[in-house]
């Protein structure tokens, strides 16, 4: 159960951006069954993710935005995916971002987890701090935070020299940059997460298992090795499509909506930095940076003996803006928040019950089905009524119409 943290459709298999690399995302498509119109239940990862694994919209779990409460202790009544699956007689396993809230809200769900320090990789979070002496500069034309790394040339932040548009007089570290670092994949979380997975894939299992593995990236800070950006050449990077007068017919409201600095910055500053192209080229890698984990991941289940009767099932929760609608981050209703990859694989064992292996279907569908889905192939137990339908008529025929 495979989770991409803010990937919206600039994957190869779905042609959002002609420059991506992801073979290997693109390679599970080629093994299941793409579904080219998914969308998710709400554009921000706390909601998206409680409708994900309660399989309800906010309406009825509460949990409406990131700064609403988490949802198993907001709702310790619902039953959740993970829950399901253990209460069905199934290993439980966890590690990375899969709710919203970090260890506090995972570790309960799964009966073996781990989470490594993720958002600042390769830092610890209070590294990324500016000092009482830097702060003064957060929202400034030169801001400037220097980390001290043991053994290394000191850092200056932010990478890409931008002043803080949302909180520069916060001295927690400005998420809204990018740039590459000095340092291996073994030092970001995401490596970490595919390492604790395949240990535990190849240690081997007694029982069935239900295995989340939640990747941070591509969120912000949009940091990754150098070896990823130097897959993207700064000047030959497209940049996505922006029109004259987007903005026009939005209310003033939706038009302050667009353009607030809510999860990232402003567009006029990215612009007045000439950072655009260097946002775009650090998003496209740290996509294909996080496409190399999941390789990493699907090919130790294929060499492992659980190839044959294993379902696959890769999902992110909401998109991301990188300057369409003048807009820098998610929140909004457009489809550059709402659409997303998802990718079902049905076993091996079974895969001949289903459409053909590189299938695509258009229907829309969303996010909040995998839970149904999971409840009917996994055959789990005492399910309760969920928002969703189950998306195993379209892994059959994926041309079904739904009227959705």
């Amino acid at each position: 159960f495979i989770a991409i943290d803010d990937l919206n459709d600039w994957v190869g298999c779905l042609g959002g951006h002609p420059q991506v690399k992801t073979p290997n995302i693109d390679a599970l498509a080629q093994r299941g069954m793409l579904f080219t119109n998914a969308h998710c239940a709400s554009t921000a990862c706390n909601p998206s993710r409680a409708a994900i694994f309660s399989g309800r919209y906010a309406k009825n779990t509460g949990v409406w935005s990131n700064s609403s409460a988490r949802l198993p202790q907001h709702r310790p009544d619902l039953v959740l995916v993970p829950q399901a699956f253990k209460e069905s007689g199934y290993l439980t396993l966890g590690t990375g971002k899969l709710l919203h809230g970090g260890a506090k809200s995972n570790r309960p769900l799964f009966e073996e987890n781990f989470y490594p320090e993720q958002r600042w990789s390769p830092l610890e979070a209070e590294q990324a701090e500016y000092t009482e002496e830097e702060l003064p500069t957060k929202g400034t034309e030169h801001p400037r935070h220097v980390v001290e790394i043991p053994g290394k040339k000191p850092v200056v932040l932010p990478l890409n020299g931008m002043p803080s548009d949302r909180a520069p007089d916060n001295p927690k570290g400005e998420s809204f940059d990018w740039g590459p670092w000095e340092a291996p994949d073994s030092e970001f979380g995401d490596a970490q997460i595919t390492d604790w997975a395949i240990e535990h894939i190849e240690k081997g299992f007694e029982k069935p298992f239900f295995m989340g593995v939640g990747y941070y990236r591509p969120h912000i800070p949009l940091w990754a090795p150098e070896e990823y950006f130097e897959a993207y050449p700064i000047y030959t990077i497209q940049l996505p499509p922006i029109f004259e007068n987007d903005l026009a017919d939005l209310s003033p409201i939706g038009k302050r909506f667009a353009l607030e600095a809510y999860t990232g910055g402003l567009h006029s500053t990215v612009q007045r930095f000439g950072e655009w192209r260097n946002a775009v080229a650090a998003y496209l890698a740290c996509i294909t940076f996080v496409d190399r984990h999941v390789g990493r991941l699907i090919d130790a289940l294929d060499n492992s003996p659980y190839a044959h009767n294993t379902w696959i099932v890769l999902w992110s929760d909401h998109g991301w803006h990188l300057g369409e609608k003048q807009h820098w981050g998610k929140w909004t209703g457009w489809e550059r928040s709402t659409r997303v990859p998802l990718i079902i694989v049905p076993p091996k064992a079974i895969s001949g019950e289903f459409a053909e292996p590189g299938s695509k279907c258009n229907q829309p569908v969303s996010l909040v089905d995998l839970y149904p889905t999971l409840a009917e192939v996994c055959d789990l137990s005492a399910i309760p009524d969920l928002d969703g339908q189950s998306l195993i008529p379209l892994l059959r025929e994926p041309d079904l119409k739904t009227n959705r």
